[in-house]
């Protein structure tokens, strides 16, 4: 099966710039607000994305794509960890990166943009990361 990374590619490739960007205005900044909402609503595409692809690569490894549809976004990573998709440590990381967007809800705003920005540098490699697997594992 080949799955098609195009778009997760080009969400990864649009947080890079805007984090880029946002690093080079200060608070106060009209461009400041933008590249860092920017920031955010691509790091909830990219995590999404992730997950879906995730789920989709896995499917050779359930007796049914059924079986594997199943999968909540947590264990999807936890079974790609468990078949060398992704390691444990970058396993981790998104489940911390699920559970930062989970633990917003009720604190949407400044404080959920912090915390995404300061997870971005690792988030950007591990998204690039699976991106990888997913191509190397279909090719």
């Amino acid at each position: 099966m080949n799955i098609n990374t195009d778009y997760l590619d080009r969400c990864i490739e649009t947080l890079e710039r805007a984090f880029d960007l946002f690093q080079d205005y200060g608070p106060g900044e009209i461009e400041h607000d933008l590249y860092r909402s920017a920031c955010v609503k691509e790091f909830e595409i990219i995590e999404e994305q992730c997950g879906s692809l995730l789920k989709k690569r896995l499917r050779e490894y359930f007796a049914s794509n059924r079986e594997a549809d199943k999968l909540h976004f947590k264990d999807i990573f936890r079974h790609a960890a468990k078949h060398a998709l992704i390691t444990s440590d970058e396993c981790e990381r998104w489940l911390h990166y699920r559970d930062c967007r989970n633990n917003s809800a009720h604190r949407y705003g400044e404080d959920y943009a912090e915390e995404v920005l300061a997870a971005l540098p690792a988030f950007i490699t591990d998204a690039k990361a699976v991106s990888h697997a997913i191509k190397q594992s279909t090719s």
